[in-house]
């Protein structure tokens, strides 16, 4: 017969025997086929958003450039990028961000060349997260719990609103973060240090995470699990440390590593590698309201902890983003240490006083850090549940915190860009983006071109794709656009003007439809 095992207040059944076997089976199936389902899903709102020309030169076509270098055995060269940020044609990004685990795509390309191959892989990747999280779950509550969360998890407006931003490099951050904080928990060691290793190939500042986790690892203090709860971990094959675990001899040491390692990683990308492939190591400073370097704006923090705080609430929001982040998880993340993570990262933006999309809801940012804080939800809810009397414990349902979490989660969804799922203008070409098609046409494949932000990423794979903005570039083509605002103009009248501008400096209208002006002039490449 099967052996009744508890484990953190949620009784099931050891997988024992056929019966047991066949359980585990099914719940495989199922949670395959949630990823399935989810990385489906994910793909086919990101692909349609390509084909309906809400994608972007910044940041598709820097991506898409990038890891063709990469398939070619070339640098990521992205000229989109160094020619738009004064860095020059043959720029590569690893002098912009040290992400070398793009180079792990560039197979893809050889299978099918365009910014589409990208949006298919991060869908996957975002997708993979649901496994440890589901694992994570089930050891603290079940598997009907770790379905719930996992489902939060997929539905949150972190990851929606990553996905309505192209593709970034955060596309590795949820799968690796989650297997980081998993693998250990369930006492794989060597497993969770892969995990962080890689994530240090996946942006400079992901030492950080790194640092946060370390910082988790010296709270661990909790007692030792009772036998029951060991049992079940040798049963699966998880001996070793555990959920919010007992603080084994070395989890000290091992907090301490990945402190310092994550301080010394962050520390080489940012300043000397980035700086080999040609970037400039103070591109990105944002902390001016703090010192004009980082030994001036630590020494500012650590003496006057009041102006830290102010910079946290201006503008308030900040404020609303860090509220949004734990409020749908219901502030169980509060409960939790396993918090500690992602603080390290949160506050890399949130301190800064540049670059105001860093503390958005919108863009990617805080897709680096959504994995970890649904795992701390329900490591918080565990914490909870076991202050709760033993009868009071008893009548609560194991799945419950779970359930509510993801029942915000679909409450948050009309607020955020799954909404868009809803728009039938997604699934089928409007008037202006069939203009938009047409006047990518009307260009020659290998030609230069200076597109408007939303063209770009039809043109990458057969064009080499300059983005369209107020300085001169010389080049045979030009796509612009005088009826909505395009980045990196501030205005439709700074759009109107600069197409002004190249009609008297030579170039001919081929081309116009609802906005859309294809520029021509016979000149020789400048590149």
């Amino acid at each position: 017969m099967a052996e009744a095992v508890v484990v953190e207040g949620h009784v099931d059944e050891a997988p024992t025997g056929r019966v047991g076997g066949t359980r585990q089976r099914r719940r495989r199936a199922a949670l395959w086929a949630l990823v399935a389902a989810c990385a489906a899903v994910y793909a086919s709102y990101s692909l349609m958003r390509l084909r309906a020309f809400r994608a972007s030169s910044y940041d598709l076509v820097i991506f898409d450039q990038a890891i063709r270098s990469y398939s070619r055995f070339e640098l990521p060269v992205a000229m989109v990028k160094g020619v738009h940020n004064g860095f020059g044609p043959h720029f590569a990004i690893l002098g912009d961000h040290f992400s070398p685990v793009l180079a792990l795509l560039a197979p893809l390309y050889w299978i099918h060349d365009g910014p589409g191959t990208l949006l298919v892989a991060q869908a996957v990747l975002f997708a993979l997260a649901i496994v440890p999280i589901w694992r994570y779950t089930e050891r603290r509550f079940g598997a009907g719990a770790a379905y719930c969360a996992a489902a939060a998890y997929a539905l949150s407006w972190p990851v929606a609103e990553a996905l309505a931003f192209d593709f970034h490099e955060v596309a590795f951050v949820p799968v690796l973060s989650a297997l980081m904080v998993e693998r250990y928990d369930a006492g794989r060691r060597g497993w969770a240090a892969a995990a962080a290793l890689s994530l240090l190939l996946v942006k400079e500042d992901m030492g950080l995470l790194l640092v946060g986790f370390g910082f988790f690892l010296l709270t661990r203090h909790d007692p030792e699990p009772g036998a029951d709860t060991r049992r079940h971990r040798r049963e699966a094959g998880e001996e070793g440390t555990g959920h919010g675990g007992w603080l084994p001899r070395g989890d000290r040491r091992a907090g301490l590593a990945y402190i310092v390692g994550g301080l010394v990683a962050t520390w080489v990308s940012s300043r000397l590698i980035i700086a080999v492939f040609g970037g400039d190591n103070d591109y990105y400073w944002a902390y001016g309201s703090l010192g004009p370097d980082l030994p001036h704006a630590a020494v500012h923090a650590l003496t006057n902890p009041w102006d830290v705080l102010a910079v946290l609430g201006t503008p308030p929001h900040k404020l609303g983003t860090m509220a949004l982040l734990v409020l749908p998880l219901l502030l169980l993340p509060l409960a939790s240490p396993l918090t500690l993570t992602v603080l390290p990262l949160l506050a890399e933006r949130m301190l800064a006083s540049r670059f105001g999309n860093w503390w958005e809801p919108h863009y990617h940012y805080n897709a680096f850090i959504i994995a970890v804080l649904v795992m701390a939800s329900v490591d918080g809810a565990a914490r909870l549940r076991r202050r709760l009397w033993p009868r009071a414990r008893a009548r609560l349902p194991a799945a419950l915190p779970a359930a509510a979490m993801l029942t915000a989660a679909v409450v948050c969804v009309p607020f955020f860009a799954f909404v868009h799922l809803a728009d039938p203008a997604l699934w089928r070409r409007n008037d202006r983006a069939r203009a938009a098609a047409s006047a990518a046409a009307r260009i020659p494949d290998g030609a230069l071109v200076e597109s408007a932000n939303a063209i770009g990423p039809a043109l990458s794979p057969r064009a080499r794709v300059l983005l369209w903005d107020g300085q001169p570039r010389r080049a045979p083509w030009v796509i612009a656009d005088v009826e909505r605002l395009e980045f990196p103009f501030r205005t439709l009248a700074e759009q109107r003007r600069r197409v002004e501008s190249l009609l008297a400096g030579g170039y001919r209208e081929v081309y116009r439809a609802d906005g859309y002006i294809v520029l021509h002039r016979d000149v020789a490449d400048p590149w």
